[in-house]
Formats: structure tokens, C-alpha cells, sequence
């Protein structure tokens, strides 16, 4: 339903007079029943309206209506108002801005139809009618926080979040079906889209802007990192087995940083991709996965880490999963420790998913602070340089000192 005065001024700019609007609303009233209720126009009333519209040759009247909403001649919704303009620089990324995230909220609100807090399935159904295709695939569970086929506000917000972030023009669309222009009297949808500062001055900044952070977790195949993502939401190895048919590359939950509530996206990759021709590994922080009771597993991960981060600024951390297990015997060379050490890396973090939820829940933390603020993360690194550098350099002037006296009494002798 939609107010009388609201409805004339989103599509025609300005107000009925006040005799007008009654005259509307009466003619409607007796009409049809129903038509108008609480002030508000009804669907039935306004189907009814703009037949009767239609019947006396104000054909352009509907048509205006229908374009304000975004419909072209085809009665199809136009691209330019399914996507709106939205500059995207290199390096930066977009974020659902407190406009979006106050409209999708509403639109949940709308279809929880029993108030308890979560969409059922017949409410989610709902919820999708007014798109031409489901806008969430069947992954949907295993990407965000969801049980029983119920999708509570904290897991939609974070679908939301994760496709803003993914795809911004989908969600544009979505935002566009939903009607977010209209309802919000907005010229766009691109009003409720944020987009970021390029990540390279966050980096000369030493602090970031942004809300929603992108870990790749990166490893071998059968290290655990399906595991590692399902247990950022919160489920075990028994709480899996039920999506066996289903796979999904990402999880995205809420993460505290420093008092700040934070998205955190992991995203799963094959350390093998990573070896391949131009892969993309751009991130905010990197999660290498190496199995703790197979040592082997590790050369992989520090393959990846030379080659794409240890010349960067991407803050990394070693992950030692299958905590629980006996620790392996690592191979001829550098263990895992030793590799981290001399690299000035933090030592692997042990992770187990079938372990205490306090160890699985101080892993993401860590990781979702090192993304946050990627200039403490390596502050050890040049805290170290820095005293290095002093340290050789008085080693330097004493030497030099040495070498200039033993000189000079050398000369001395000499005469």
C-alpha cells in the first residue's frame, strides 16, 4: 500500500489539492472495497485507478507511473534503471552504505510475517517473488549464518554485504526489483552504495575505511579449508554433513576489531590456481593453510607466499590445521616455524574444527585485525629493520674508530 500525498509526489513531482485528493479517494471507496484503508491505496485500488485511467484516455498518466518505477515501452524494466551509473576506480571496492542497509532491513521486516526475528522458507519465497530469478542460489546456507532452512536478519545482512562487495552490479538490480528508488525517493539505487578508497592509501595511511574485509584462504587440497569456513559460521564437522551435496567458495560473518564490528569474507582458493598464469591474489589479508599432520602439505603454501606476498603488503598468517591430529615429521629443510621465522612472519596458528570454539574464534579475529590494520602487522617486521639498521650502523662507527686509532698510533710510532 502507498499514501496518497506520497504516491502523486514520487511520480508526479508535486501534490494533489487537498479536494482533489478526496475526489480520488471517494470515487475509489465506491468502487471497490477495500480500495483505500488507512489512507493508503490499496492494490486493488490502484489497479481500479488506473483502469479507470486507461478508460478515459489518460493512458499517459499510467505510463508515467510505470516509468517512474523503472518500466520501459516494453513494460520491462529498463537497464539504465536496473544499473545506474557507478564509478568504480581500480583498487577499490563497494560497501552497502547505513541507506541500503536501513532498506534491505525493511524489506526483511516486510515478509518475516510472524515476527521471529528469521525468514522461513515460505517467507524467503516471498521475498523472492518480485525478481525474475531466485537472486541467492542453493549455496545460500553454507555462505552465511542459516539453520534449518531459516535465514535469520544477521545472515541476510551479511548476503547482502557479500554480494555488494562481489558483484555490485547484482545487487543494483536487486536493489532496482525491490523498488529502492521510489520507496526512497532517491534518483538510484547507487544512492545506497558506497564505494571505497583505493587500497593503496589506506596502505600509505596505515588504516582503512572499509567495513567488509576479503581473507583468501589459500592451501592444498583435503588441508581443511571447506572446514575452516563452515567453522566461521559456527559449524562443526558434524554440522556439515548435511550440505554434502552443496559447495561454496565464500562465508561471510561479523568479526569485533578493536571495538569495531567488522565483515569478514573468507574466500577459498587452490594454492595449485594461485601457481598458475595470472592469477588474481589481491586481498586484505592472506590465510595459508598447510595440514599440521602432514608437514608436506606446507611447501605449497610457502610457494604461494613467495610468489605473490612476500615482496607485498598483504599481511599473511600460516594456518596449522588438523590442530587435533599428532604432529607430522616435516621433510628436509625449513619447518613451518623455522620458514615463519625467518621471514619475520607470526608463528602458524593452530586451528582444529573439532576443537574448542575459543581457538577457532581467535584465528578469525586475528586474521580480521591484520586486515583491518596492516601496518601493525608488520610493525615487528620494521620495528626489527629499524633497530637493525641502528644496530650496523654503530657497529659501523665503531669499527671505524677502531681502525682510525690504531691508525693514528700507528703514524705516531712511525715518527
Amino acid at each position: 500500500m502507498t499514501t496518497f500525498p506520497r504516491g502523486q509526489k514520487s511520480c508526479f513531482g508535486h501534490p494533489l489539492a487537498p479536494q482533489a485528493l478526496e475526489d480520488v479517494k471517494m470515487v475509489v471507496c465506491k468502487n471497490v472495497a477495500g480500495g483505500v484503508r488507512d489512507d493508503r491505496l490499496t492494490l486493488d485500488g490502484f489497479l481500479f485507478l488506473n483502469t479507470l485511467f486507461i478508460q478515459r484516455g489518460r493512458h499517459e498518466t499510467t505510463w508515467t507511473i510505470l516509468r517512474r518505477f523503472g518500466y520501459g515501452d516494453t513494460l520491462e524494466l529498463t537497464p539504465d534503471y536496473l544499473v545506474p551509473p557507478l564509478h568504480v576506480p581500480p583498487g577499490c571496492s563497494t560497501e552497502l552504505n547505513h541507506l541500503g542497509y536501513q532498506f534491505v532491513q525493511r524489506v526483511f521486516e516486510k515478509h518475516d510475517q510472524d515476527h521471529d526475528g528469521c525468514l522461513s522458507s515460505a517467507e524467503l519465497e516471498s521475498f523472492f517473488s518480485v525478481f525474475p530469478a531466485a537472486p541467492w542460489g542453493p549455496e545460500l546456507p553454507l555462505e552465511v549464518c542459516a539453520e534449518a532452512g531459516r535465514l535469520s536478519l544477521h545472515g541476510y545482512l551479511c548476503q547482502w554485504t557479500l554480494v555488494t562487495y562481489l558483484d555490485v552490479r547484482r545487487c543494483l538490480e536487486h536493489l532496482g526489483y525491490l523498488g529502492y528508488p521510489t520507496l526512497c525517493e532517491q534518483d538510484s539505487q547507487a544512492h545506497a552504495i558506497t564505494v571505497t578508497r583505493e587500497k593503496r592509501l589506506d596502505q600509505e595511511k596505515g588504516q582503512t575505511q572499509r567495513n567488509v574485509l576479503l581473507c583468501k584462504v589459500v592451501g592444498a587440497r583435503g588441508v581443511g579449508k571447506s572446514a575452516f569456513l563452515q567453522a566461521f559460521l559456527g559449524r562443526s564437522l558434524r554440522g556439515t554433513r548435511e550440505f554434502v551435496e552443496e559447495r561454496a567458495i565464500y562465508a561471510i560473518n561479523t568479526v569485533q576489531v578493536n571495538g569495531q564490528e567488522k565483515y569478514l569474507i573468507l574466500c577459498e582458493v587452490s594454492a595449485d590456481s594461485l601457481l598458475a598464469t595470472a592469477p588474481d591474489a589481491t586481498c586484505d589479508v592472506a590465510c595459508l593453510m598447510f595440514d599440521g599432520s602432514d608437514p608436506g602439505s606446507f611447501a605449497l603454501c610457502a610457494s604461494v607466499y613467495k610468489r605473490h606476498y612476500m615482496d607485498g603488503q598483504t599481511p599473511c598468517l600460516f594456518v596449522s590445521s588438523k590442530a587435533d591430529l599428532p604432529e607430522g615429521i616435516s621433510p628436509p629443510g625449513l619447518s613451518p616455524t623455522e620458514f615463519c621465522r625467518r621471514h619475520r612472519l607470526p608463528a602458524p596458528a593452530p586451528f582444529s574444527c573439532v576443537g574448542p570454539a575459543k581457538l577457532s574464534a581467535a584465528v578469525f579475529t586475528r586474521l580480521a585485525a591484520m586486515a583491518a590494520f596492516p601496518h601493525l602487522a608488520h610493525r615487528e617486521l620494521h620495528t626489527t629493520s629499524f633497530w637493525l639498521r641502528v644496530t650496523l650502523g654503530a657497529i659501523g662507527a665503531a669499527i671505524t674508530a677502531v681502525l682510525s686509532f690504531s691508525l693514528y698510533r700507528a703514524l705516531v710510532k712511525s715518527r
